[in-house]
């Protein structure tokens, strides 16, 4: 397996014993070995009877939940920073991005976008790629996106002008940091293009769209995989044409993944109960996080001219109740899911963890703790909030088998 670089006296096998660990559905009583050398995950049995190792470290995690690593497919920034505004210096920028990802590490994951290469585990969280948003999307469903910067694709060439030739070379050339791409099916001629796209390993994702019913399942027919923040900015379920909902309601090999934001604004409770038990393996947790998350409370000024109001987790645009995205935590949105779904607890980690790994073609890298996977964990606790109920929280971070995070400092014994 390919080395990793760990940390100045990092201990190489750490054993973590007295937890649950997230196995499909289910929270099982099980102990878990992993390697900072490698960063991965080991196979206990045969690292101490095969390979004769022995733990460096015994964490006792007290009945703790041991979880995979974080993924948020949809997020624009966070700490001050906002991954589309150019900056004068690639230093520059990959200062911001180190800036967001060891934030973000404090809360969970994650795997934001775009990707870095050969990341260090106290870089903080890690990029897996781009999600790009827009600008193919529809005039009348754009939310914040300003309508001057929107365009139209009539042929692949207008998507090659925009996003660059080599960030849409096919395999094995593709390189791109872009790993999906959402637009409007139903403006200009994009319908033609959705092959074009999938071809090169990206994910189309329907989004900001005022798509049909019957344009939904042709995007869908097209190679279309995934749905950008289900109900928000798209036509609304009508009960004579459901649209881009309706996708829920096809057979399994037809429903695509698709984004929910459980942050309390976005979406009613109910209207995530209604997605999660029509689909519930194609639900993803998402925060659409903004530059916001993680400032404090106030206005602030915006790429546009315009400011964004942020009152908690609530962004809209000053002077009006439009919502701006998001700065919830992806642990929040856990929550709130668990909460109002009736999904499991193992479930609603899995929203944010299995199922996404999944839609990126990362099973057995990403989101699980199977042996030979990236040794990407967080330890959850679980308190009791007297106004919501059962809380996760997040008690520690590990990232490549190296701890970069902890709140609390759970008990470790060296042997």
């Amino acid at each position: 397996m390919p080395g990793k670089t760990s940390a100045p006296n990092t201990p190489r096998i750490t054993k973590f014993t007295n937890c649950r660990l997230v196995r499909g559905s289910s929270l099982v009583e099980q102990d878990l070995w992993i390697d900072s050398l490698t960063g991965k995950i080991l196979k206990d049995q045969e690292a101490f009877y095969e390979l004769h190792l022995s733990p460096d470290e015994i964490i006792d995690l007290g009945g703790r939940i041991l979880a995979p690593g974080l993924i948020d497919t949809q997020l624009n920034g966070a700490q001050g920073f906002d991954f589309s505004v150019p900056c004068a210096t690639k230093d520059e920028y990959d200062q911001g991005l180190r800036l967001v990802n060891q934030g973000l590490a404090r809360t969970g994951p994650p795997f934001p976008w775009p990707r870095r290469n050969n990341p260090h585990p106290l870089d903080g969280a890690e990029s897996l790629g781009a999600h790009v948003e827009g600008p193919f999307i529809s005039p009348g469903r754009n939310g914040i996106h300003k309508p001057e910067v929107l365009r139209s694709a009539q042929t692949y060439d207008d998507l090659l002008h925009c996003y660059g030739a080599s960030n849409l070379a096919p395999p094995p050339q593709h390189t791109s940091p872009i790993k999906m791409i959402t637009a409007a099916p139903e403006v200009g001629n994009m319908m033609a293009q959705i092959p074009h796209i999938t071809d090169t390993g990206i994910i189309y994702s329907i989004g900001h769209s005022d798509a049909t019913y019957e344009q939904a399942i042709s995007a869908t027919h097209a190679g279309a995989r995934m749905i950008t923040h289900l109900f928000n900015a798209m036509r609304p379920f009508y009960h004579r044409n459901p649209g881009v909902f309706g996708l829920l309601g096809q057979s399994e090999r037809r429903r695509p993944f698709y984004g929910v934001i459980a942050d309390g604004i976005h979406l009613h409770p109910t209207s995530i109960k209604i997605a999660y038990n029509a689909h519930p393996e194609g639900l993803v947790l998402v925060t659409d996080a903004m530059r916001l998350c993680g400032l404090p409370d106030g206005v602030y000024e915006w790429t546009n001219g315009e400011r964004i109001v942020k009152t908690g987790a609530r962004l809209t645009l000053e002077g009006s109740d439009k919502i701006a995205g998001s700065s919830a935590t992806l642990i929040e949105c856990v929550n709130n899911f668990r909460r109002w779904s009736g999904a499991s607890t193992a479930d609603a980690i899995n929203a944010a963890t299995a199922v996404p790994a999944r839609l990126l073609g990362l099973e057995k890298v990403k989101g699980c703790l199977d042996a030979g996977a990236d040794a990407d964990l967080v330890v959850l606790g679980e308190s009791d909030d007297p106004y919501s109920g059962p809380t996760l929280t997040v008690d520690q971070v590990w990232k490549f088998g190296v701890k970069i995070h902890d709140a609390d400092k759970v008990t470790a014994v060296a042997v």
